[in-house]
């Protein structure tokens, strides 16, 4: 599996499984499948209310082999130390490998929260901490109260929501773009994407995550499909030539 670095000694894998509405025995399933394919990235939050199956798919593994993400839901800002305990316990885990606030926090950037998660960090209980739907000039509050940026910060992006100058604007400040529904928020009917995916004989999608990677962009793409899954996944095997990628990135002037 692809990794890339977010932190100091921390190397976070470049597909994952996004949880978002996967509750229940099915929820779980689809989490123990992913494992079983080979996914050692899974994003879980608060307020998925899923961390508990999240976990119970987990005991089927090395737990050390898994990169755990899970967020802090800014209405709770205040309560950190009881939250993290909370997720930690319902994921039946010592640790995180990633804690995000999900998103900003009532009126800025939520510097309170996010020294308290640096506070969590020092204490070992996560190995890396970021955000989540924040903007550059918010990451930049953060910065200026703290001096630390967060490692991660998790967006929405896909080939329709591509911006060349934010990708730069988060990697000049040593931020590592994760991208949220990449899958959903793509024509995946597109000529461009439909030329590329026939000419390399993979799914659509496949070439989607791809591109993702090709600008060292996390994908975290939801599914409970075994066998979109498994496409998803194979992305990483995927090398899409500067051409192909220029050919997609032109999708967002469209």
């Amino acid at each position: 599996m692809r990794e890339i670095q977010i932190a100091p000694g921390v190397a976070m894998p470049m597909i994952g499984l996004g949880t978002a509405g996967l509750h229940g025995a099915g929820g779980g399933q689809a989490v123990r499948t992913a494992l079983a394919l080979g996914y050692r990235l899974v994003d879980t939050a608060t307020a998925y209310g899923n961390e508990r199956e999240v976990g119970q798919a987990l005991r089927d593994v090395d737990r050390s082999t898994v990169f755990l993400t899970t967020k802090l839901r800014p209405e709770d800002a205040g309560r950190e130390p009881a939250v993290l305990a909370a997720s930690l316990h319902a994921l039946g885990v010592d640790h995180l490998d990633l804690w995000l606030i999900h998103w900003p926090v009532s009126g800025g950037a939520g510097v309170a929260s996010w020294s308290a998660m640096l506070e969590a960090r020092a204490e070992g209980l996560v190995r890396a901490v970021g955000v989540s739907n924040y903007s550059p000039a918010l990451v930049d509050e953060l910065i200026a109260a703290t001096g630390e940026a967060p490692a991660v910060n998790q967006i929405p992006w896909s080939p329709s929501l591509h911006d060349p100058a934010l990708l730069a604007a988060f990697r000049d400040r040593g931020v590592v773009v994760e991208g949220y529904s990449p899958l959903r928020r793509t024509n995946l009917d597109h000529p461009a994407l439909r030329s590329v995916a026939s000419s390399r004989g993979v799914p659509v999608s496949e070439v989607v995550i791809a591109w993702h990677l090709a600008h060292d962009v996390v994908a975290i793409p939801r599914s409970a499909d075994p066998e979109r899954q498994r496409s998803n996944l194979a992305a990483a095997s995927l090398r899409l030539s500067p051409a192909e990628v220029a050919a997609i990135d032109a999708l967002a002037q469209g």
